[in-house]
């Protein structure tokens, strides 16, 4: 069972611009009487299905950069272009219908509801879709099954592994269908073994053509992307493999 986009994946698109188109991205903030650079005009380009992950020491601006990408913060300056559309310069409105539309996001916190079940977890997602009941209920089944939890929708967290909540988190991810999926430290908490299993699953979802970009400080995670990145005093470096 695979997950189908709502609008045409990039992949497919005649165009030949990336995905994300970033130009002299820059964001600065006040620390006491210090002005902090976490982006200091960075200049990347992330194409449709791409598999990206970011490393850097702490502080150097990688969770900076992914909330950029996933329209959380503002730029101060520069250009941050989504399939042409420049999210710096739209309003708060058209940002959170990108954001409840276009992206998923995943964090090295499960951040699920205790009192939820995992299918209800999910679901919480759709709700600014505006889908139907059965259609709701239809995309959370098919987004469990998709990350091997179809038999514990019933669950709460308390009643799965970690690697397991980390798979609800997944599945909550990719219910309403994204292009893109962040994923910020997704493996931070887990041992080895459960860390390919989640690695595993999310290389999957490159299959139904989403581009994923990772914020990891585990090489062997890094190892397996597409092309890896380097963030360090807010100033972006590619690594190839």
């Amino acid at each position: 069972m695979t997950l189908t986009h709502d609008t045409t994946s990039a992949l497919e698109s005649p165009s030949t611009a990336p995905l994300y188109r970033l130009q002299n991205l820059t964001r600065t903030y006040r620390r006491r009487d210090a002005l902090v650079r976490a982006l200091d005009g960075v200049d990347l380009d992330i194409e449709a299905g791409e598999f990206v992950t970011i490393q850097g020491p702490t502080g150097g601006g990688k969770s900076t950069l992914l909330q950029m990408l996933g329209t959380l913060e503002r730029p101060t300056a520069g250009t941050l272009s989504l399939d042409g559309e420049d999210l710096a310069r739209v309003g708060a409105g058209r940002l959170a219908a990108v954001r409840a539309h276009e992206i998923g996001f995943v964090f090295q916190a499960f951040n699920l509801i205790p009192v939820l079940t995992a299918a209800e977890n999910v679901d919480m997602a759709l709700e600014p879709l505006r889908l139907s009941r059965d259609e709701r209920r239809a995309r959370v089944a098919e987004a469990l099954a998709r990350v091997g939890l179809a038999d514990r929708a019933d669950h709460r967290p308390s009643e799965l592994s970690g690697g397991q909540q980390q798979r609800v988190a997944i599945a909550r991810a990719i219910v309403k269908r994204p292009r893109v999926l962040l994923a910020d430290e997704p493996t931070g908490n887990l041992d080895e073994q459960m860390r390919d299993e989640i690695l595993a699953v999310l290389e999957a979802l490159l299959d139904d053509g989403i581009t994923l970009v990772v914020v990891t400080h585990d090489s062997a995670v890094a190892r397996r992307a597409h092309r890896r990145l380097r963030l360090k005093a807010g100033h972006v470096q590619d690594i190839t493999r």
